[in-house]
């Protein structure tokens, strides 16, 4: 980064320190803490070792202020939440008239690992169900395993600004226990919606869901859509501009599996939840947020995240539909300025 650049990230640094969104964030945290509603996911023996109480917040805004409370260091598995962003790198790779002959935007009724694909095209029903994972994973350009999965890897380190492992152990017990994807995958080989490289492409699949990230991160690839695909920190594109739109669409309509109509109605900002436990959600030109704790609801998504961006939603008047003006500008509690006082 420039000396220039080096200089804006520090003062945003001190602003998020002054900030009374940070005594807000505080408070949100300590509202829902002791909240013990959910179960944390178990069907992967690794992913029931995640401690119930983990709970983190992180808010990063358009122009790179970072503001959190809680466990936002702590790593999880990204899971279902890497879903709109291989989306978006298919989109990148073979344009969007391509991926759309192959991977439908439809939102389901049918659960998230239903095998199960549109009777009238073939196709499966959008990008944020298993079937519709795996048939993006699939469109991912690379000269074999490795160079694709390094690809994967290298645009998550644009949106997030950082380098990325992948939980191995995650990823061999999704390997062992992934019949059903296979049999998603071998349904739609037959239907000529993927390629023949089946074990290649559920092998990049499984790694996407193990990668390892935080709240921060979360935060971080939230706020780099909601800037237009750029990282607000970094300043490094992430996702080109023409597809920043499909990915956002995407989210808002199908991305917390059976409970995304009710999260659009009540909530109002394009989010994707993750059996790890974690949420990413924006509000475009604006903000990004993530949100991190395991016990999840019957519908797979995370009781506390819910909670925070309920609160956060009817508090700052953030629903992408809102036609009334909150009484609380959230530009203005980010830079510390008027207005702090009506909480």
């Amino acid at each position: 980064m420039s000396d220039l650049g080096d200089l804006q990230s520090l003062a945003s640094s001190i602003s998020a320190v002054t900030s009374p969104f940070r005594g807000y964030l505080n408070d949100l945290y300590e509202k829902y803490k002791s909240l013990n509603d959910g179960k944390v996911a178990d069907y992967i023996p690794e992913l029931a070792l995640a401690k119930a109480d983990w709970f983190g917040v992180c808010v990063v805004s358009r122009d790179g202020q970072v503001f959190e409370v809680g466990n936002c260091d702590q790593l999880f598995t990204i899971q279902s939440i890497s879903k709109p962003f291989v989306f978006g790198l298919a989109l990148e790779d073979c344009g969007r008239d391509y991926v759309n002959s192959k991977v439908s935007v439809e939102p389901t009724g049918e659960a998230f690992n239903a095998i199960v694909l549109d009777e009238v095209t073939n196709r499966p029903y959008n990008p944020m169900v298993n079937a519709g994972a795996i048939a993006t994973a699939d469109l991912i350009k690379g000269n074999g395993s490795t160079e694709r999965l390094k690809r994967l890897l290298e645009m998550f380190r644009r949106y997030t600004g950082r380098e990325h492992d992948i939980n191995v152990p995650v990823f061999l017990s999704e390997k062992a226990t992934g019949n059903r994807n296979r049999a998603m995958a071998y349904l739609m080989l037959n239907f000529g919606m993927i390629s023949d490289k089946i074990e290649e492409t559920l092998d990049l699949y499984f790694q996407q869901c193990s990668i390892l990230v935080n709240a921060r991160d979360l935060a971080m690839i939230a706020a780099t859509l909601a800037n237009g695909g750029v990282n607000p920190v970094t300043r490094e594109r992430a996702l080109d501009e023409r597809y920043v739109q499909d990915v956002i669409s995407v989210m808002l309509t199908c991305g917390m599996y059976d409970a995304s109509g009710e999260w659009a109605y009540r909530v109002g900002m394009p989010a994707k939840s993750g059996v790890g436990g974690g949420i990413v959600s924006l509000v475009p030109g604006k903000l990004g947020i993530g949100t991190f704790s395991p016990p999840l609801d019957v519908k797979g998504n995370s009781v506390r995240g819910i909670k925070v961006c309920e609160d956060l939603s009817r508090d700052f008047g953030l629903h992408l539909f809102n036609a009334a003006k909150s009484d609380r500008n959230l530009e203005e509690w980010i830079a510390g300025g008027e207005g702090i006082n009506d909480w």
